[in-house]
């Protein structure tokens, strides 16, 4: 009589082992497919883009958005660079663009870009005498391309560099948009 009982409770364990296993594989390929297509970490690595994002910071990078639509400008990006490196930059000049740098300003299309995310640097650099922004000859952004800037202008790889250049949609890995490490700097990036 005991045997019976003994015999449902194992059939009973080794159901609930058999619903963790399934449980647990479904997570794990759910996990993968997000972090594969969906989302991506990425870690701040330089100075290129303060005073907006620091070293060490820990983002959120959307895969998909670009897959229902084209970057825009102000948007801070995530892509391969030719170095072997993921660098994060913001669109400045969208495909068929002109950018030009003189003048410590920004020109598309020979209208200056307003950078609402910058205004009280370049202000502290001017008003220590500074500037903010090397001159660049005007430069037509090819189609399929962005045109990017680190906000920190003076000490940024981007697309003024002919090793960078103008970046390829396919090289886009996606827009930024949280910034959730450290925890106090936990916000949703602003791409305006």
């Amino acid at each position: 009589m005991e045997q019976d009982n003994l015999e449902p409770k194992e059939a009973s364990v080794k159901n609930e082992v058999w619903e963790w296993v399934k449980a647990l594989v479904i997570a794990a390929v759910l996990v993968f497919l997000i972090r594969w297509f969906v989302f991506a970490p990425f870690i701040v690595d330089g100075p290129s883009m303060e005073p907006n994002f620091y070293t060490g910071e820990r983002l959120i990078v959307s895969k998909i958005v670009y897959t229902f639509r084209e970057p825009k400008r102000g948007e801070v990006v995530v892509f391969h660079a030719p170095a072997g490196r993921d660098y994060i930059k913001r669109v400045i000049g969208l495909p068929g663009e002109t950018v030009k740098i003189a003048n410590n300003k920004i020109y598309i299309n020979n209208e200056e870009l307003k950078e609402p995310y910058l205004v009280e640097a370049v202000n502290n650099a001017l008003t220590n005498g500074e500037m903010y922004n090397r001159d660049f000859p005007e430069t037509k952004v090819p189609e399929g391309s962005v045109f990017v800037l680190g906000d920190n202008r003076l000490n940024s790889q981007d697309s003024r560099a002919a090793s960078v250049g103008s970046v390829p949609f396919n090289k886009i890995v996606g827009r930024a948009d949280v910034i959730f490490w450290p925890l106090d700097k936990f916000s949703f990036v602003n791409h305006n």
